[in-house]
């Protein structure tokens, strides 16, 4: 039944439709509550007796006072503007947002697992042990590696601590090399964990084949060289053909080769990073094995390094004994811990979930789908959008609105992307790698359907041919509409008055 709310708006105002939107704020009526405890027996402490009278505000806050009954409808149509992997296709470019299986979620929900707490001894969790063992195993098997550590809450706590082995080995070889090479279509976290590490950052240009290339590289090599960070496929999408010289040659200098693997996606059981010559290995598993990520974690970075690197890492780690039981380790030349306990410990549960679920022979299937995926959304883009490196693609496909073939002139990625948004997808990357102007970045992986990925490229055909006027206006259907970015990054304001008389 619709009423109307104070304010004179209607209970059932529409959730889309961002000036119709009611606020919590429009159901406030003085003395109303959510909830009331007078049968219950609790003593009712007054806030002087809960709070030092110091500490507490000299009038109450402005909530709203309302009902139960509105305080949950008003929750509900928050939760219903959010978009997310289980609602639609989520082509975020390099980030590889999949769907999480459920039954991940169900297995990393085992009282057995949830139950345990990191500070139990070892011989009292030896499920949970043997757990992190045989994922352990698994990582080094798929990346070709000899050790890892699953301490590493993040993919950008990863990148640091690759960096940190790095630094670690160079030190136990007596040497203090000052820089590392990175491409200039590299991820944005690169350069800062690089800094982080102690490390200067030199840029290698891309060639014309959106590559690094041998001749290139070798103009940047000596002595000072600590290593070279690179993502295979690249973040346009491209594998780099030359990585077996690319690796020799920053070997031939003693640096180190480290792999970011923020797209492994696109090569699981087809090829490994311990094959091209990499040394160390950092894994998004909230990417590539579909553990749900986004809005700030949890994730979760391991790093797998080679035997020369293994008594390095991080620690303790789990070690299987003769007679099958499980104990910590710490290893022998130990850069400490990344982590104050285990790593995010359901995080990589689920992680183990999935590649369980798959197998070998499934993972590869995994990547397969998706470099199918995205050659067959590129095929549908080309000569339509600008396709700066023409080139097979693996796992996603990086595109340009600048001098297009099939849009008018003047359409910016933005655009494009908000306008996704009203055809009911989330918009891909804007703007990224930064070495193609207006870029949209897109990665359907393996998860979406030919049908969605055919919807998607049809809706993406449809936005090119409409006039930048129109796209300028775009999104209209969204809770909020088109906000004005560059006043909001100028002049920031980190909170938010629901009050009507706050205007």
């Amino acid at each position: 039944m619709t009423g109307a709310a104070p304010g004179g708006r209607a209970r059932s105002a529409p959730l889309l439709g961002h000036d119709a939107e009611p606020t919590i704020f429009d159901f406030s009526v003085p003395g109303r509550r959510a909830a009331s405890f007078r049968t219950t027996g609790v003593p009712e402490w007054t806030a002087e007796q809960l709070v030092p009278a110091e500490e507490l505000r000299p009038e109450p806050p402005p909530l709203a006072e309302i009902s139960e009954r509105d305080l949950v409808a008003h929750v509900t149509r928050l939760a219903h503007r959010q978009y997310s992997v289980d609602m639609g296709a989520y082509p975020l470019g390099s980030c590889t947002m999949k769907y999480n299986p459920k039954v991940c979620d169900e297995a990393a929900a085992l009282a057995g697992l949830t139950g345990a707490h990191p500070a139990t001894p070892a011989s009292y969790v030896q499920g949970w042990l043997a757990l992190l063992w045989a994922l352990s195993d698994a990582l080094c098997r798929i990346t070709g590696m000899h050790a890892a550590t699953l301490q590493p809450p993040a993919g950008a706590a990863g990148e640091l601590t690759g960096l940190l082995l790095m630094r670690a080995w160079h030190q136990g070889q007596g040497r203090s090399p000052g820089k590392v090479l990175i491409p200039d279509s590299a991820h944005g976290t690169n350069p800062a964990s690089v800094s982080l590490a102690g490390y200067r950052t030199v840029s290698l240009p891309s060639d014309s084949r959106g590559l690094v290339s041998p001749e290139t590289l070798r103009q940047h090599l000596d002595g000072d060289v600590a290593g070279i960070m690179l993502t295979n496929p690249n973040t346009l999408g491209l594998f780099e053909e030359d990585i077996a010289q690319l690796a020799a040659a920053v070997h031939d200098v003693r640096g180190l080769v480290y792999y970011d693997g923020a797209n492994l996606n696109a090569i699981l059981g087809v090829t490994r990073p311990g094959d091209m010559g990499f040394d160390i290995v950092h894994l998004n598993l909230h990417k590539t094995f579909a553990v749900p990520h986004g809005g700030g974690g949890p994730g979760a970075g391991p790093v797998a390094v080679t035997k020369a690197l293994s008594d390095l890492l991080p620690g303790p780690v789990p070690k299987r004994l003769d007679d099958g039981s499980f104990v910590w380790e710490q290893p022998a030349r130990s850069i400490g811990r990344v982590h104050g306990w285990h790593g995010n410990a359901l995080a990589l549960a689920r992680a183990w979930a999935y590649i369980l679920a798959n197998g070998a022979d499934g993972l590869q299937k995994v990547s397969e789908a998706a470099v199918l995926n995205a050659n067959w959304l590129l095929s549908r883009l080309r000569g339509v959008y600008s396709v700066p490196f023409d080139r097979p693609a693996m796992h996603e496909v990086v595109v340009s609105t600048k001098a297009a073939p099939g849009m008018q002139a003047g359409v910016r990625a933005l655009d494009v992307g908000k306008r996704l948004l009203e055809k009911g997808f989330h918009a891909p990357t804007v703007y990224f790698p930064l070495v193609v102007p207006e870029a949209l970045m897109i990665e359907p992986t393996e998860t979406e359907s030919p049908e969605t990925v055919a919807a998607l490229a049809s809706a993406l055909v449809e936005i090119a041919a409409e006039s930048p006027e129109m796209l300028a206006l775009a999104p209209r259907t969204t809770p909020i509409g088109r906000a004005d970015e560059v006043r909001a990054a100028r002049v920031l304001v980190p909170t938010w008055d629901a009050r009507p008389e706050a205007g």
